[in-house]
């Protein structure tokens, strides 16, 4: 359910300033919706949370409404958050301000063990691939693509069992070595794995721990992520359409056995992809 508070602020008269926020909490991993009406005279610009900035774009499939999401990485800490929001008001900047409240999603742990040389890689070699990859990677999470290539509401890439969800803390060989980043769906060998929504294809590579790899940018700062892949049926800069085959699942990069991981971003900012994708489908995509 949505709830709608009016700020207001003083310029030549009173003015007031209209934002719908699906929650006032949100778990730490997880993704804020607000919206904005379309008001005569002002003009959004972007909300900021801390030193980041979040783009305000129209809302798809609605004219008279405009959107941001706000990621809230899973090192969060459990607190209140002020978002500030950057408009116009007859051509004069104005900025508001209002608090959510991120909780602590309270994650499980889970153990695995796989190949050592996978968990503590000692070669110069293999870490610098490794911080190579990495850095190719975020560069593109944090490009910002001004046009959404999104339509319709996203579908799962692989409609199997879920044997491990976003947020759970990895334990390797008996080591903590961060979190889960996404969600794995079981997979034989060879499934085929289909495009979540349309997209520009952003990345196709084998990395070192995330294996066969594809990145999907859908406009907008949203990004999926495929995982583990043995092999590819896209390449970069392809535009692909919702349910496009991708590639074929596998046991590539870091891996106890073939599966697919299926992760999401925005704004570079790892998120629940499936929360981000039942956020969009209900508020974003459907008109409710």
């Amino acid at each position: 359910m949505k709830f709608i508070f009016v700020f207001l602020t003083l310029l030549s008269a009173l003015i007031a300033l209209e934002v719908e926020v699906l929650s006032w909490k949100i778990s730490n991993g997880q993704t804020a919706l607000l919206e904005f009406p379309k008001t005569e005279g002002l003009e959004y610009k972007s909300v900021k949370v801390g030193k980041k900035s979040f783009t305000i774009f129209s809302k798809p499939n609605d004219n008279t409404k405009k959107y941001v999401l706000i990621p809230f990485s899973y090192y969060e800490k459990a607190e209140n958050k002020t978002l500030k929001i950057h408009y116009k008001k007859d051509n004069k900047e104005q900025v508001e301000s209002l608090l959510l409240k991120v909780i602590n999603g309270k994650y499980a742990k889970e153990e695995i063990h796989v190949s050592s040389a996978k968990v503590n890689p000692r070669s110069k070699e293999l870490k610098k691939r490794i911080s190579q990859e990495y850095n190719e990677a975020m560069k593109i999470y944090s490009t910002v693509t001004p046009k959404s290539y999104i339509s319709k509401p996203f579908i799962q890439p692989l409609y199997s069992k879920i044997t491990s969800s976003f947020g759970k803390a990895r334990v390797y060989n008996g080591t903590h070595k961060g979190y889960h980043s996404g969600t794995d769906f079981r997979a034989r060998m060879g499934t085929p794995i289909i495009a979540a929504n349309d997209a520009r294809v952003a990345l196709v590579k084998k990395r070192f721990y995330s294996g066969g790899t594809v990145l999907l940018n859908h406009g907008e700062g949203i990004y999926t992520c495929y995982f583990h892949m043995s092999a590819f049926e896209v390449k970069e800069g392809q535009m692909v359409r919702q349910g496009d085959v991708l590639g074929l699942s596998g046991q590539s990069g870091r891996v106890t056995g073939p599966h697919l991981h299926f992760s999401a971003r925005i704004n570079a900012v790892q998120v629940d992809p499936l929360q981000l994708i039942s956020l969009l489908n209900k508020n974003l995509l459907t008109g409710n």
